[in-house]
């Protein structure tokens, strides 16, 4: 694609980019989340974990966060050549064409690791409809198989166009919903969902943890979770081309 191509011209490219199944894009509408095949094959994904772990291990002071349940770190943009198919996978950019329906921008790509023996996570929704940032598009790259006995993510199918949110109709959201569904999946596989859905991450009761890239799309004028022109390091700026450049907002 050209480097200066006007805002609406871009979303118009990336809508109808044919690049997102016609039975993907329902489920998306319909249920709120679909499970792709992801931008990396599957014979690169052991290389893909190596980096990841690599990243993690080598990430310091603020971009490290450890919640209850998670191990998070910050700005996967910036940490390696080996990510950078993820923010310009074309069924990606046309599910939030789909989703956001306007001009948008990446505004997180981060690190995920659930430890294991981890309860499950309260359900929940990404972003409020009186946000600014809403629509968003949420997408989780299993670095490892998402199963039922790791913490796969849970979902409500269709919450996406309830009006509540889980905190204010469930007494303890933590517990299991009647209508959740695991989105399960092998090593490689791209979890593409609304961020209004209700989900979140399943119990992990095994020893091992569960490993995620995860991230997030808004509308073009919502607030980023991460300033990428800030943090920009010249080694990747260099590997920009007009569609990262664009897509992060610049």
């Amino acid at each position: 694609m050209k480097a200066h191509l006007p805002l609406d011209d871009w979303f118009h490219a990336l809508a109808d980019s044919n690049a997102l199944p016609p039975n993907a894009a329902c489920a998306l509408s319909e249920r709120g989340f679909v499970v792709l095949p992801g931008p990396v094959p599957t014979e690169q994904m052991e290389r893909l974990a190596r980096a990841y772990d690599d990243a993690v291990a080598s990430a310091t002071g603020d971009d490290v966060k450890t919640g209850s349940t998670t191990t998070r770190v910050n700005d996967f943009v910036n940490r390696g050549a080996e990510f950078e198919a993820l923010y310009v996978f074309a069924p990606l950019l046309e599910a939030c064409a789909l989703v956001i329906g306007r001009s948008f921008k990446l505004s997180s790509m981060l690190a995920r690791t659930l430890r294991s023996h981890s309860p499950a996570q309260e359900l929940h929704v990404d972003v409020r409809r009186d946000s600014t940032d809403w629509p968003l598009v949420g997408f989780i790259l299993m670095i490892d198989e998402f199963r039922f006995e790791n913490g796969a993510t849970r979902f409500v199918p269709g919450s996406h166009r309830w009006p509540g949110i889980p905190e204010d109709v469930m007494a303890d959201p933590r517990a299991d919903h009647d209508g959740q569904v695991l989105a399960c999946g092998p090593s490689g596989s791209l979890l593409i969902f609304n961020g209004s859905v209700w989900h979140g991450h399943a119990a992990n009761t095994t020893g091992a943890p569960r490993r995620s890239l995860q991230g997030a799309f808004i509308p073009r004028d919502g607030r980023a979770g991460t300033d990428f022109s800030a943090r920009m390091r010249p080694e990747t700026r260099a590997r920009l081309g007009p569609l990262a450049r664009h897509v992060l907002g610049f």
